[in-house]
Parts: structure tokens; sequence; C-alpha cells
């Protein structure tokens, strides 16, 4: 599927737990904060999900957000490039 099907349905489901499969076999589970043309920003879930990563939050360095690197949307929040997803799935708020 193509990139600007992805930045559809992440546009759909801001603020909705999601699996993410990418091109290199990673899997990243999160919740969606937000999309831009080029990458979703998603803050991880599970276990270690609010003990520190990446980012700042709103109102530091990242407002503007590039989403890797310590800048991102909302504190853990990191970007995934669009172009490198090859799966996503709808996950229900109870599974994490």
């Amino acid at each position: 599927m193509s990139a600007s099907h992805f930045y559809d349905v992440c546009c759909r489901h801001k603020g909705k737990p999601v699996r993410i499969r990418t091109r290199d076999g990673c899997v990243h589970k999160g919740i969606i904060r937000n999309v831009d043309r080029n990458q979703v920003f998603l803050q991880p879930m599970g276990r270690s999900a609010g003990l520190g990563g990446f980012g700042y939050g709103f109102f530091g360095p990242g407002f503007g957000g590039y989403g890797y690197g310590g800048y991102g949307y909302g504190y853990g929040a990191y970007g995934i490039a669009l172009g490198a997803i090859t799966a996503l799935a709808l996950l229900p708020f109870f599974f994490w």
C-alpha cells in the first residue's frame, strides 16, 4: 500500500492504539499522536511506556516536531516514516 493510504488511515485514527509493521520487520505498538505527510508519530505502549523516551512535550523542543532524536509530538512520541509501513492494525484499548 502507498504512503498516502497510510496517511489517510492514520489521520482517521488519531488518538487510537495501533500496531505498525515496517519494511525492516520491526513492530511498533503505540497511540497515534500526530501525522504529517512523511511520518506518523506514536506514543509507545507497553510496560516501558511513560518511563522515558524521546521528546520534551508540546511546550518544549519538538512542538514543530521531527519525531526522532529528541524531537516529537508529546513526551515519549517518536516518528515512523509512512513509506516504511507495510501493515497497520488497530488495537483495542484493553489489549495493552
